[in-house]
């Protein structure tokens, strides 16, 4: 089935197509879900309170950009709102962290290195996981980020920095990158946005 297939049987409340939208895309969102997830198991139940709202939302749906983005959007905020009514997202995050470790700013690791990277950012406090996943792999900004957590947008400021900062510290401690000897951009984020 095409996606405008898909997207016109889901209008209808077809369950053949509604079965292939969830087939098609329920991988990389599950994906996406697992970022911020503690577990597999609170991802799988992201994913599914996401798809329930897809299904019920489409009709919002205006070809405005790609299905697949409109599809992540509903996911992320399902995972904010899912880690804020379980008040996961209220961890604490004020953990000491020793600076003597510097962000890295130039070199990106390999693909052999990304998957064990996205493991490493889930060691992360969630508050810096979060605000790591929607800033640095989403693209929101600090004022996005802010609005969607309730927090201000200073504490996501500090947070991403912080949680870089975490980041690239359980990198050299699990020997996935050496300690740099200059600032380079080792997982593409951008330092001072």
């Amino acid at each position: 089935m095409t996606e405008e297939a898909i997207l016109q049987g889901c209008l209808r409340n077809n369950t053949t197509a509604q079965r292939e939208l969830y087939q098609r895309f329920s991988p990389r969102m599950l994906s996406v879900c697992y970022r911020f997830a503690h577990n597999r198991e609170d991802a799988e139940d992201m994913l599914q309170e996401g798809f329930i709202k897809v299904f019920s939302q489409i009709h919002t749906f205006q070809n405005k950009g790609a299905f697949e983005g409109w599809i992540r959007r509903i996911m992320v905020h399902t995972c904010i709102n899912h880690l804020k009514k379980n008040k996961k997202f209220n961890e604490s995050v004020d953990i000491i962290h020793a600076n003597s470790v510097q962000v890295r700013e130039e070199s990106v690791p390999s693909i052999v290195q990304a998957k064990q990277v996205v493991e490493c950012i889930r060691l992360l406090p969630i508050g810096y996981r979060t605000v790591l996943n929607l800033y640095a792999i989403e693209g929101y900004t600090h004022k996005e980020i802010a609005d969607m957590l309730d927090i201000e947008e200073s504490t996501s400021r500090s947070q991403y920095t912080r949680a870089k900062q975490m980041l690239e510290d359980i990198l050299v401690r699990k020997k996935i990158i050496q300690k740099p000897k200059e600032k380079v951009n080792w997982l593409g984020i951008a330092s001072g946005r």
